[in-house]
């Protein structure tokens, strides 16, 4: 796949430097676009690049978007890019969000987010505007502390999916895996949140749970980078940057359809004994009695179990300021509070921290 070319382009100040040039684009893994810098992106899109700062050797980076044809939205909070959507359309630009909803109000993990009520209203806006399909429902992640056991997960989970039902098509979930991230471990233990690590046997009696809820929804369930295999309780591996859901989505695009090797197929027939030959199985159906089928896109260059197809995440991390309690994208509170107030004083520069 081509989504990692370079080219020499100009910034606003006329120096020439090498920029990746992405068709796909992920806003983002690290911190909330949508939510806290939305108009900063649409500005940046505008201007036609952004850049952003690599954590580990402070080096910048620069991003065209030249030839971007799809964005993936993370966010739990998206009702700004309500605002911004027709202009998407009108560039041609395909999009869907991963929209994290959970219910953790009562606990206060969330701090920072707005009301459930307001949230579920925004996902039913978001829907009504793009399309059943284009919002995904994330609960993520799933948490146990002294206060929240497996029983009171299920019902929190239960009472957001029935208020969701003919708006979202997929459940997504993890299990939090606090272990294996320092900073979701440091910010836990800063904040006074007793929490722990799912044992197998947890993992498989939730899942076992969201079985039954889901026999009155029809969700696709689906879990986030997690090693333990659940098809025994009809819940796939997650693919959030999901070349399936592209196509179905941007099936018209055909520049985007080449990137992703997409071939199309008319339906077959009966034969004259009445039988139809059955479709690959990772044929994708289409509009106009046709079906999909695509290349190997999935993005080597990351985790074991992420299903993910290849795409430039254009984030960064300490920018977050919903200050979830176990949030894995800040090192503390206050440097994300810090950037933030940063990019107040300079909201159209060309990274997020206005730096």
């Amino acid at each position: 796949m081509a989504n990692w070319n370079k080219e020499l382009q100009p910034r606003e100040n006329g120096e020439l430097v090498q920029m990746q040039v992405p068709v796909i684009v992920s806003a983002s893994r690290s911190t909330d676009i949508p939510a806290f810098y939305a108009d900063w992106f649409f500005h940046r899109l505008k201007v036609g690049y952004s850049a952003w700062t690599n954590p580990f050797n402070g080096v910048k980076a620069y991003v065209s978007y030249k030839n971007t044809r799809f964005i993936v939205f993370w966010s739990k909070e998206p009702s700004p890019l309500l605002a911004h959507l027709d202009e998407l359309k009108e560039r041609g630009i395909g999009c869907y969000i991963q929209y994290t909803l959970n219910d953790y109000v009562k606990e206060g993990l969330e701090k920072g987010v707005k009301s459930l009520e307001y949230r579920i209203d925004t996902f039913k806006r978001l829907v009504d505007k793009l399309g059943l399909g284009s919002v995904i429902w994330r609960f993520d992640p799933l948490m146990l502390t002294d206060t929240i056991d497996i029983d009171i997960l299920l019902e929190k989970i239960e009472n957001i999916g029935n208020q969701l039902k003919g708006y979202t098509e997929k459940l997504v979930f993890s299990y939090a895996d606090i272990a294996l991230y320092r900073k979701v471990q440091s910010n836990l233990k800063k904040n006074g949140v007793c929490s722990r690590d799912w044992t197998e046997d947890e993992m498989r009696e939730l899942a076992r749970g969201l079985e039954k809820i889901n026999q009155s929804w029809g969700y696709t369930l689906a879990t986030c980078g997690e090693k333990i295999n659940l098809e025994q309780y009809k819940i796939q591996r997650n693919h959030c940057i999901d070349d399936a859901l592209i196509i179905r989505l941007a099936y018209h695009d055909k520049i985007l359809m080449d990137f992703l090797n997409v071939k199309k197929h008319p339906m077959p027939s009966p034969s004259i004994f009445g039988d139809t030959e059955p479709l690959p199985p990772d044929a994708i159906i289409l509009p106009n009695n046709t079906y999909a089928t695509r290349g190997d896109n999935r993005d080597k260059g990351q985790r074991e179990f992420c299903g993910c197809m290849k795409s430039k995440d254009i984030g960064e991390y300490n920018t977050c300021v919903h200050l979830c309690e176990y949030c894995y994208a800040n090192a503390s509170k206050t440097i994300a509070i810090a950037n933030w107030k940063q990019h107040l004083t300079n909201k159209e520069s060309e990274t997020i921290t206005g730096k």
